[in-house]
């Protein structure tokens, strides 16, 4: 009888191989917004369906909005096929905060300049995360470096220089104005 050898054949994990990039999570805060901007639930629906649109995000069904009563502001949540997209405003502390995680590598959306658009915001705080890399850099902004996210990393060294404002200052942890 000749046996398969395939059926006897067992895979096991690779110690040695690179954990599996599984997604990246930006947690965003914006500071010195404008209180009205930060309670208009219409606006905030708008502009988290924009960056949706814009990073090719999808959600299933539509999104979930609670708006406090006054002087609060208001909790939106979208669940998305990627994951998740969440946005908390506080008029009284002129801050928003966002969180999306992503299950697909992409590029960085302009936080920066659409908050600034947006909610009137004055400084813009972006943190992000590769999930499942051990060590984590910020994916590349829309328009820099014209170069896809790949598990390997990404950007080259000539935008991580010491210029305020890239993926240098957001590498060090620089609040870029």
């Amino acid at each position: 009888m000749v046996r398969n050898a395939m059926s006897t054949l067992t895979l096991e994990p690779d110690a040695a191989a690179a954990p599996p990039l599984v997604g990246v999570e930006w947690v965003v805060e914006a500071f010195g917004c404008e209180a009205d901007a930060l309670r208009d639930l219409h606006s905030l629906q708008q502009l988290c369906e924009r960056m949706l649109r814009e990073l090719d995000l999808h959600a299933i069904g539509s999104g979930h909005w609670h708006r406090f009563p006054h002087p609060g502001g208001v909790t939106g949540l979208y669940l998305l096929t990627e994951s998740h997209l969440a946005c908390h405003t506080y008029p009284e502390h002129a801050l928003a905060t966002f969180n999306l995680y992503c299950c697909r590598p992409r590029l960085r959306w302009d936080w920066e300049d659409r908050l600034g658009e947006a909610l009137g915001a004055e400084r813009v705080l972006v943190r992000s995360l590769d999930r499942g890399n051990p060590s984590p850099q910020p994916p590349p902004r829309n328009g820099e470096g014209g170069q896809e996210r790949t598990p390997m990393g990404f950007a080259p060294p000539s935008l991580l220089g010491k210029g305020a404002g890239g993926l240098g200052s957001l590498l060090r942890g620089e609040v870029r104005p």
